[in-house]
């Protein structure tokens, strides 16, 4: 169980380090298109882009935690 925790908890911090791309990458292609395109709707619209990886790194943190509880017992 340690082992799938400390996975667990790699893969959230690879879903940040993702999660941060995704995010910075929109919303400059949200700027441009303000900008050059008409798109209508504010640049700061991107980072709800950022919600569902935001939902799976706590999720994935959670079960960490558990499991890492579980093995030590």
């Amino acid at each position: 169980m340690k082992k799938i925790a400390y996975v667990l908890f790699g893969l959230a911090v690879l879903l940040s380090d993702v999660m941060c791309f995704v995010t910075a990458y929109m919303y400059r292609e949200m700027l441009c298109g303000v900008r050059h395109m008409g798109y209508s709707a504010p640049p700061g619209v991107a980072f709800l882009y950022a919600i569902p990886f935001l939902i799976v790194i706590v999720v994935c943190t959670a079960v960490g935690i558990v499991l890492l509880r579980k093995a030590k017992k």
